[in-house]
């Protein structure tokens, strides 16, 4: 696929770099440097991924809590938005279940990884015996990760990853390149082998989305060689920007936009109401992650046709139990599987990552099933 760098000025920045990074001018897209790994083309089962040693870290001379209370703070990357309110309400549902961990959501009201490295180092200095975290930056939230399992504090991330050095386990919702399959294979069934697209983010250096795009670059250029990638832009899991920016590129591209991938839960439902707002529903294709609810009223008004997620409620009940697991002693290094109660098994993956499972495609016909 064919891809543009995404403005002039961030074209310029990156000009400053080329001398020790030249490869990176060539990413400047949402997409991480990481190697990817992508599916075979269309249906059919695709190979478990290899397994590889532990390479997470490990909490320094933790208390024995096996079977007794705990106390565990969740810290998302914000609060306040659909997406994050549904896994407060699985971990609370799965602590509630357990009967023996009290915990709290709390975290900033924008995504800013400043803000998320203070509150997290406030809970280290107040004293909790485990941190659950969506990162809103892997690189940035590591030292005071790393701060936390130093003392003792045990530490498993969900939804977006930090270094696995940083944290014991992470839950991840779905594999990076199985969720770059569904929503590429979703575009190119909406907008057709030749048609061209953009992308609104939250920041590129949120880990999820730069992974996705990373990996769906490569299931692109390996499944759909002929689609047209126009640009990515940044939204910062901010509703009205996200809006201002799907806006801006329906307006700069004109005829030529045939899709918008909406890579958060807050840009996915925004671009649909630019797209609705421009009179443009079944012009451009809007296709992204994001939870039902959210999506319901575009896909009922046949705006929108493919929403790509996994159950947010399921994926912060299954951090609660990680976490319960790691603090009991049930999960170690070079385990296998892991329990996640009424969930049951979800396999280890990836050496310190733990799968909830294949991500899910909601449409006109099975939406109205869920509720969150």
């Amino acid at each position: 696929m064919k891809k543009m760098l995404m403005t002039t000025a961030a074209a310029a920045a990156l000009a400053l770099a080329f001398a020790s990074a030249p490869s990176r001018a060539a990413q400047w897209d949402g997409a991480d440097d990481l190697p990817t790994n992508p599916l075979a083309c269309g249906t059919g089962s695709n190979p478990a991924p290899a397994s590889k040693p532990y390479d997470g870290g490990k909490a320094v001379n933790a208390p024995n809590l096996a079977g007794k209370e705990i106390t565990v703070v969740d810290i998302p990357k914000l609060i306040g938005i659909g997406y994050f309110n549904a896994t407060s309400k699985g971990i609370q549902d799965a602590a509630k279940e357990l009967g023996n961990v009290k915990v709290t959501t709390d975290g900033p009201t924008e995504a800013k990884i400043d803000e998320q490295i203070k509150f997290i180092d406030n809970y280290i200095t107040r004293g909790v015996n485990g941190i659950l975290f969506a990162a809103n930056d892997p690189v940035a939230i590591a030292p005071v990760l790393k701060k936390a399992l130093a003392k003792g504090i045990h530490v498993v991330g969900y939804d977006a990853n930090s270094t696995p050095d940083a944290r014991e386990w992470f839950v991840n919702q779905a594999q990076f390149n199985g969720i770059a399959k569904a929503m590429m294979d979703s575009m190119a069934k909406e907008i057709g082998e030749n048609g061209s697209f953009a992308i609104v983010t939250s920041t590129f250096t949120t880990p999820n989305q730069a992974r996705w795009i990373a990996e769906m670059h490569a299931y692109g250029d390996k499944c759909h060689p002929k689609m047209n990638w126009l640009e990515t832009v940044e939204a910062q899991e901010d509703n009205v920007l996200s809006f201002n920016q799907a806006t801006t590129l329906i307006n700069k591209y004109g005829d030529k936009l045939k899709g918008i991938f909406g890579m958060t839960s807050v840009a996915t439902p925004a671009s649909a109401e630019a797209v609705t707002k421009a009179k443009e529903c079944g012009k451009i294709a809007v296709v992204g992650l994001a939870t039902p609810n959210a999506m319901k009223p575009y896909v009922h008004s046949d705006c929108v046709k493919s929403v790509v997620l996994w159950n947010p409620v399921d994926l912060g009940y299954a951090a609660m139990y990680v976490m319960r697991d790691v603090v009991d002693g049930k999960l170690k290094a070079g385990d296998k599987e892991a329990d996640a109660g009424k969930l049951g098994k979800l396999q280890v993956v990836n050496g310190s990552e733990i799968l909830l499972g294949a991500p899910y495609v909601f449409d006109k016909a099975n939406i109205d099933k869920f509720n969150f």
